[in-house]
């Protein structure tokens, strides 16, 4: 980062994969995780792989209800009838109650267990055929196997075709998902290591901002970035330090600045980024960045011009969470050193609803999964048939509202609502985004194009 930048644009659009790489590039996953109960930790990070202690399943067991029996038993010539295959009953065993004989088999051909789901197979039994597809004689006590299609280990669970003892079930830096939460659990696990959740202070900016329940006033509008903004750092397990709207003053601005920097492991902000707007943010950045102590900065923060629709102006850099300058009581358990500070991620987003939106799934989710130690889910494309023209000039990457459906086995996506970076309500239309390169030109209907899932 180079702060002699931090006051001006650079004069040419970066694109949208060389940004990335340099916010990637920047940022640095935290070191710092937790213990905590199964039921806590939900969409919380891994901080260890979770090896599993014993096998899932734990034994071999049917995966239906129906009668368990030996393969061996479909091919004897003496077993067969004109109806299909005729078994003796000489049991029964269900889930958590195994099938203990009074007297060894004398043979396992030609005899059959009625058996539930989930029940462990009895020793030498390695099929299993459903209820529905044989007939119970009762004066017999037998079964006819009506279905000529069962093979030898049908309808059958082995042991640990789930999960291997003393192999990983979960990889460090996996998100818990109630999928996830309930793997740990079937292995016995009630406590996990986690990533800490990382701390994100937001503020929206502008004067011409208003909270909720401030009373309306001509040229204002109401603030829904903060919002929006609050929706995606929850659904990425952060903890969210909200700061509200600040107006277009230096010093509130920078008392902001400095309130989020004493809490937060990383700062985002709204508006006040576009060429000619607010100048004394790009003064009021470039003066956090430096060091009274030493006469040099400690990073620095760029104003970039992306090559992207929405979402052009942008701001990224580092700025120290504690300098001399700076009048933050430190936390006194922290070991941080105030002449060699903590470097603290800031994303100055654009001011408009979708414009901040969709920076923020392109460049912040990315940094902050990769700040979690997570592995990384974003911005994963999927490839669709557009189902009308739509018009792109080369030379900058769109994200355009559309939706996404399934006709006849293949994926369809179809723009919808005006695609205005201030209006969201087409955004909550939407369930993608459609997504055309910086190479590409207009879209006819009928091509493929790419597309992103929205959360």
């Amino acid at each position: 980062m180079n702060p002699s930048t931090a006051a001006t644009y650079q004069q040419i659009d970066k694109s949208v994969s060389e940004s990335l790489e340099q916010i990637l590039s920047t940022v640095k996953a935290s070191e710092l995780s937790e213990t905590l109960p199964l039921f806590s930790a939900f969409n919380k990070v891994l901080a260890q792989a979770i090896i599993s202690p014993i096998n899932v399943p734990p034994h071999n067991n049917s995966a239906m209800d129906g009668y368990a029996f030996n393969g061996q038993s479909l091919d004897a010539e003496a077993l067969k009838t004109p109806e299909g295959i005729r078994l003796k009953i000489i049991g029964e065993t269900f889930a958590g109650h195994p099938f203990v004989p009074t007297e060894p088999l004398p043979t396992l051909v030609g005899v059959c267990i009625k058996i539930t789901t989930g029940a462990v197979m009895p020793e030498g039994f390695d099929t299993v055929v459903p209820k529905e597809n044989c007939s119970f004689n009762e004066t017999m006590q037998s079964i006819v196997i009506s279905d000529t299609k069962i093979k030898t280990g049908d309808n059958r669970r082995l042991c640990g075709e789930d999960l291997q003892k003393d192999l990983p079930a979960l990889q460090k830096g996996q998100k818990l998902t109630p999928a996830a939460l309930g793997l740990i659990a079937s292995l016995g696990i009630a406590k996990v290591s986690v990533m800490r959740p990382l701390k994100v202070a937001y503020f929206s900016t502008g004067d011409e901002i208003l909270s909720l329940g401030d009373l309306p006033r001509h040229g204002a509008v109401y603030d829904s970035n903060r919002y929006t903004v609050f929706g995606m750092l929850s659904q990425l397990g952060c903890e969210v330090i909200d700061l509200g709207c600040i107006p277009d003053q230096p010093e509130q601005l920078k008392a902001a600045y400095l309130q989020a920097l004493a809490k937060a492991d990383c700062i985002i902000t709204s508006g006040g980024v576009s060429v000619g707007e607010a100048d004394f943010t790009k003064t009021m950045m470039a003066e956090l960045a430096r060091n009274n102590s030493a006469k040099t900065p400690l990073g620095g923060v760029e104003f970039w011009r992306i090559a992207m629709r929405p979402g052009r102006p942008m701001a990224f850099g580092l700025l120290p969470q504690y300098t001399s300058n700076i009048d933050v009581d430190l936390d006194p358990s922290s070991d941080s050193d105030p002449h060699s500070p903590r470097m603290i991620p800031v994303f100055g987003l654009p001011g408009n609803p979708v414009a901040v939106m969709v920076t923020f799934m392109i460049f912040v989710k990315a940094a902050l999964e990769k700040m979690q130690g997570a592995i990384s889910n974003s911005s994963r494309l999927i490839s669709a048939i557009s189902s009308s023209a739509i018009r792109k000039k080369p030379g900058r990457t769109e994200y355009q509202r559309a939706f996404l459906s399934l006709k006849n086995q293949q994926n369809y996506v179809q723009l919808i609502g005006n695609q205005g970076s201030g209006v969201l309500s087409s955004m909550t239309s939407a369930n993608c985004l459609v997504v055309l390169g910086p190479e590409q030109g207009n879209v006819q209907e009928g091509d493929w194009v790419q597309v992103m899932l929205l959360d």
